[in-house]
């Protein structure tokens, strides 16, 4: 008996630790593999060719931490409903014990008729009991059934997160993209006008020289020189900010020189309104997680009311007991019912009721979300494509004023302030048209994502 026994617990032990091997998570998920060093970047990403702004979301999507961060979450909330599932299967535990002791009992001497104190020792051979038993749920009206379903639906709900996040950053990475080229767009645009400031300059000083304008008219150019530089310089800042935001989009150094390829084009746009809002309601990750916190609320209220209904569990134990391991067992059906706990299963019900109630109401409440995003960027598309047609036509006007005033100038008519006047004009122009056709970019994007595409 005690050989088997023995053997018997030596397997169960071995299993136990080969099943904790197998089922520890991985550092990085199933799907990837986990390099044992940092992936060196792309070549493209080191500037040796631009990238397009597919490649950036590409790369972005390969190697964002964020996007790693959510996949372990996921991961995490998997395990969750394996703890969730174990209640429900069969509970196997072993035990040993032993102990020496040493106590004194009173006694009656049938001699003297008085109470005699008898020491008693017990030997760790006396003690010793050695015990394996399994229980097995038999039946709970579905508690654990329950709280694996809620379990479930919160797996689901970080899974989708997983899309959000992806989502976000591609997003992200769409927009910073766009901004380096707008910041592009203003250091040519400023750079023109810097060039024209000092030709303006040079021409004032000449016409100074030989007396035929004021000095007044040099003052004024070398200001607008200056205002010119200023503008140049703020342009070449924000390209800098844009390309460490493109970076740590894409999950690389701050100081990668990335270089990227223009894509301030204007390209019209086809949307069919009637469709865009079916197919965000279809896509967006944050209805499906509203629906699926919704739904793990309302096993959580089944849960809660399966809770007045009683256990009934079935469990059986085989050992030895004694340095000869004599056989011991036993077999237990039992029934647990809590009667009365002070309100608290009805608090509990309740709440997870008002809960589910809640998860409800924020299911709408992310669909009229939804509909705002998607009607307000449409019109945000719109209204950019106006302003690029208006930004268009106002650029040609002003390099035809600017042309005039140049002229005037030169021949000696015009006066400073109508140049710089029309220099200006011409500036704001081409920034304006910039700055829509930057808008338009970014608008495709916020549509993008409130239509849940990438």
């Amino acid at each position: 008996m005690r050989r088997v026994f023995v053997g018997v617990v030596m397997v169960l032990l071995g299993a136990v630790l080969d099943a904790g091997a197998q089922t520890t998570p991985p550092a990085t998920p199933p799907s990837s593999t986990a390099p044992a060093a940092e992936p060196a970047p792309p070549r493209n990403v080191l500037g040796q060719r631009p990238i397009t702004v597919d490649e950036a979301v590409a790369f972005s999507l390969e190697n964002q931490p964020n996007i790693r961060a959510r996949l372990g979450d996921y991961a995490a909330a998997k395990f969750r409903v394996d703890q969730a599932l174990a209640p429900l299967l069969p509970q196997l535990a072993a035990s040993v014990t032993t102990s020496k002791s040493q106590t004194t009992v009173l006694t009656t001497s049938s001699i003297l008729n008085t109470k005699v104190a008898t020491p008693t020792q017990r030997d760790f051979g006396d003690t010793f009991n050695m015990q394996m038993t399994l229980s097995q749920l038999l039946f709970d009206f579905g508690k654990n059934a329950a709280s694996v379903d809620s379990a479930r639906k919160l797996s689901e709900v970080a899974l989708e997160d997983v899309e959000l996040q992806r989502q976000l950053i591609t997003q992200s990475v769409k927009q910073a993209y766009t901004n380096i080229n707008f910041a592009r767009r203003l250091i040519r645009v400023n750079e023109q006008a810097l060039q024209r400031a000092e030709l303006n300059l040079r021409s004032a000083r000449g016409f100074f020289e030989v007396g035929t304008r004021p000095k007044s008219d040099v003052t004024r150019a070398e200001v607008d020189v200056a205002n010119a530089r200023v503008d140049v310089i703020r342009a070449r800042n924000a390209e800098r900010v844009a390309r460490v935001a493109l970076n740590t989009a894409m999950g690389i150094e701050a100081a990668t020189p990335t270089d990227v390829l223009d894509n301030l084009v204007y390209q019209p746009s086809n949307m069919d309104r009637a469709a865009l809002t079916a197919d965000a309601l279809r896509r967006r990750p944050e209805l499906r997680q509203a629906r699926l916190r919704a739904e793990s609320a309302e096993a959580l209220v089944r849960r809660t009311f399966r809770d007045f209904f009683p256990d009934i569990t079935g469990s059986a134990a085989i050992g030895g007991i004694r340095s000869t391991l004599d056989e011991a067992w036993s077999a237990t059906l039992s029934l647990q019912w809590s009667i009365f706990d002070g309100g608290n299963r009805i608090a509990r019900h309740r709440e997870a009721r008002s809960n589910y109630a809640a998860a409800q109401a924020r299911v709408r409440a992310t669909e009229l979300d939804i509909q705002r995003d998607v009607e307000q960027t449409q019109i945000t598309v719109n209204e950019a494509e106006e302003r690029i047609q208006a930004a268009q036509k106002a650029v040609e006007s002003a390099q035809e004023n600017f042309r005039l005033a140049q002229g005037r100038f030169d021949a000696g008519v015009g006066t400073i302030l109508e140049l710089t006047d029309a220099q200006l004009a011409l500036t704001v122009a081409q920034n304006t048209e910039a700055q829509a056709l930057a808008d338009y970019r970014i608008a495709l994007s916020n549509l993008d994502r409130a239509l849940g595409l990438r």
